[in-house]
């Protein structure tokens, strides 16, 4: 379970250690119960992330870095609460209190602080042993006192940070299970399950539905596969008139060995995430009815895996997607632009103010960004604009890419519309435009390929190892300033 975080006016006699962040400018005019010789011979400077702490009467004392006052961003206080969850992880009960420096204001920290002692806190231990679970359980930090103010305000800040974690930890739950158990079918069941218990609608479409509905890139993608495919549509409506209408795309596969164009086996390992597009989607979803988000908001997720089953797709082969169009597939590894066609063409049919799209989709989006920064592409520009902005108000990083037109010419077919893939180069710029060929003109619509960002290989700030849960606070974020042109 994850962490709570709560309002306090004074600092609780439960608490185990009692943290104080602090700026470089107030350690250097001292700080009362910590001897500065103490701090220097501990190394402890007031950088970012640093945190110490020292035995007290009453159990231990600390204090947390937070580097320069005037570099102190929103982004410097939620990895820095990280660093206090896993720091203070044998302690189940501790209060954080914040500077005093006019630097850091209650009213933009209180949300960023709770969003990272909890994403800091996180782990995922569904299939380790109870012995190891309990272990676990037993050394991590359960509670967390901020100690301030108790108006409505704060509390109200808290819980906001709290509900957007947790829909981060929602998109970790799903990203971070093996592929042999999230199953397209289990995928499904459990994103309905989630959608119930948030306050959203689910429909769930069966191989059957599919069919009929002319999903072919998913049908031709699935073909491989034991585990028949799924489609799920999430529906969340605000409880007034809405403001405006979105379409979260989310790509749902829940493991990719290549198809027939067979990855190696370095290049599965980490393969069971490659449904973080769609858990993005989920985990966002799932908290915009506590949110209380004013537009309306449609999720599109197609769910399959990508085998090589006896009959799976050969490279050769066309499929039509709902739109109509027909593919060659030349590379059965490109497959996720295949099921984002059908389900792009679906989010077209219902005439949202914009679309956007989340997929690990391309290592050539790695190659130009590496592992931390996802590829931003688009056919709008204002529209562009406006997911970068939101991007950059949580703290996740994105890049603009462009789409050039001309770049069309090598995903031509000779026997279809177009191709799966393009040349040796630019391949995250050749999977956009295959996108494009699917979103009506006039709808602005915009792609992140999250190849990079969508997991990591190592703890780092709020992230950690495993699936990040990375467009999570993007789209939520989105959802809450959305406004149409």
């Amino acid at each position: 379970m994850p962490i709570t975080v709560h309002a306090a006016r004074s600092v609780p006699k439960a608490a185990g250690a009692i943290l104080t962040f602090v700026t470089k400018e107030s350690l250097e005019a001292g700080i009362d119960g910590f001897d500065s010789a103490m701090l220097d011979t501990a190394g402890f400077v007031g950088k970012p992330e640093q945190v110490h702490l020292q035995p007290s009467e009453d159990g231990f004392v600390g204090l947390v870095g937070l580097g320069a006052a005037a570099e102190v961003t929103a982004a410097t206080i939620r990895r820095s609460a990280a660093a206090v969850s896993r720091s203070c992880s044998r302690h189940s009960r501790v209060a954080l209190q914040l500077s005093q420096d006019s630097a850091v204001s209650p009213k933009s920290a209180l949300q960023p602080l709770a969003e990272g002692l909890i994403l800091g806190n996180y782990s995922y231990t569904q299939f380790k042993s109870a012995a190891a679970n309990g272990d676990d359980a037993q050394r991590r930090l359960k509670r967390v006192d901020v100690v301030g103010s108790t108006a409505a305000a704060a509390k109200e800040a808290l819980l906001r940070g709290s509900v957007i974690a947790s829909g981060v930890c929602t998109a970790r739950d799903l990203a971070n299970e093996p592929g042999g158990s999230l199953t397209a079918p289990v995928f499904a069941r459990r994103t309905a399950a989630i959608a119930r218990k948030a306050g959203l609608k689910s429909r769930v479409w069966t191989e059957a539905e599919i069919k009929k509905q002319r999903l072919g890139g998913l049908l031709g993608v699935n073909r491989g596969s034991t585990n028949p495919a799924r489609f799920v549509q999430l529906t969340y409506e605000p409880e007034t008139k809405p403001v405006a209408s979105l379409a979260f795309v989310g790509k749902g596969i829940t493991f990719d060995a290549g198809g027939l164009s067979i990855k190696t086996a370095q290049g599965m390992m980490a393969m069971k995430t490659d449904m973080c597009g769609a858990a993005a989607v989920i985990g966002a979803m799932s908290v915009l009815p506590a949110l209380k988000v004013p537009v309306s908001v449609k999720g599109y997720l197609p769910m399959t895996d990508n085998m090589l089953g006896g009959d799976a797709t050969r490279p050769g082969d066309v499929l039509t997607i709902r739109n109509g169009k027909t593919i060659e597939v030349l590379n059965t590894d490109a497959e996720g632009r295949l099921i984002l066609a059908d389900a792009l063409s679906l989010a077209c049919e219902h005439s949202p103010d914009a679309i956007i799209d989340l997929a690990t989709l391309t290592g050539a989006c790695m190659v130009a960004l590496g592992p931390s920064i996802a590829g931003l592409m688009g056919n709008d520009e204002s529209f562009s604009t406006v997911v970068r902005s939101a991007a950059d108000q949580v703290g996740e990083r994105v890049w603009p890419l462009p789409l050039p037109a001309d770049y069309n010419k090598q995903v031509e077919s000779s026997v279809a519309d177009i191709k799966n893939i393009g040349g040796s180069y630019g391949g995250a710029l050749t999977a956009g435009l295959i996108l494009q060929h699917f979103v009506t003109e006039g709808t602005p619509w915009v792609h992140l390929d999250i190849a990079g960002p969508a997991r990591a290989e190592s703890d780092d700030g709020e992230i950690v190892q495993g699936g990040t849960g990375f467009g999570v606070r993007t789209l939520i974020e989105l959802a809450e300033t959305f406004k149409p042109n």
